[in-house]
């Protein structure tokens, strides 16, 4: 389970944004689902092999508490991890113990029906890929240079130019940097869409083989493999009217608070 709950915290509180996910679970699959604050971000992920534990649906809060537990000193070896359950059967939390028997947390899991209010469930509609690729190392240690030369730019934006996939900060009447990403990409970006700098970097930071694909309509989808799970990151495209349009087009939203 150890294995399991770090890959979960490493590709969910670590990106910097996402502090709730909620996990559903049979004999067959586990889904995980987490949704950003500001909406930049929406996960899907699922485990590669189910987990026997993970079963039913549950809510996984405060993730940096969770982040602690498992890296704290008494657990880092031979500690045992057991996950409890309510008189219904429902997943309740997770009981951790040291070696010694003498140092005991207990992390408590969000009900079923606090976690489906908490966090809506969005759909995403499913739009055409324009762009798809797998990004090398080099290209993210240039991004990482450049988002740290342009610092003040929330944003960035993608485009292509003579088969090559750029990346632009700033514009003309700013301090302004640009790269290109990714050499001899198949198809074309005709719309200059933005994107969010710091969690496509945080994305761009996990531990796993990346795929990254893009679409002219204004959304972006990293996969991320860990070999644990594969976790997909929806990022609408960034502007002025984002949260209520684009948003509407690509995902079955329920969230209701604009």
């Amino acid at each position: 389970m150890r294995d399991y709950l770090k890959d979960l915290v490493e590709h969910t509180h670590d990106l910097g944004c996402i502090d709730l996910i909620k996990i559903t679970g049979d004999d067959k699959t586990t889904a995980i689902v987490g949704v950003a604050e500001d909406l930049s971000v929406v996960l899907e992920g699922e485990f590669k092999n189910p987990h026997p534990d993970f079963i039913g649906t549950f809510g996984m809060p405060n993730l940096n508490k969770l982040k602690i537990l498992l890296n704290l000193q008494e657990y880092k070896e031979n500690a045992k991890l057991k996950l409890t359950k309510k008189a219904t059967g429902a997943p309740d939390g997770i009981e951790f113990e040291n070696a010694g028997g003498d140092f005991r947390n207990t992390y408590r899991f969000m009900a079923a029906e606090i976690v489906n209010d908490k966090l809506k469930t969005p759909k995403f509609k499913g739009v055409t890929w324009h762009i798809e690729f797998e990004p090398t190392v080099a290209a993210i240690q240039r991004l990482r240079m450049q988002a740290q030369a342009n610092a003040e730019e929330p944003n960035f934006q993608a485009r292509t130019e003579n088969g090559d996939l750029k990346f632009f900060f700033g514009d003309h009447s700013t301090h302004a940097g640009n790269f290109v990403f990714h050499s001899g990409v198949n198809g074309q970006l005709k719309r200059a869409w933005s994107w969010p700098a710091v969690q496509f970097m945080a994305i761009m930071a996990l531990t796993g083989d990346k795929t990254i694909r893009i679409s002219d309509d204004g959304a972006a989808k990293i996969t991320v493999d860990s070999g644990v799970a594969v976790y997909n990151y929806i990022l609408p495209a960034q502007s002025k009217w984002w949260q209520k349009h684009i948003y509407a087009r690509l995902l079955d939203w329920q969230h209701g608070d604009w």
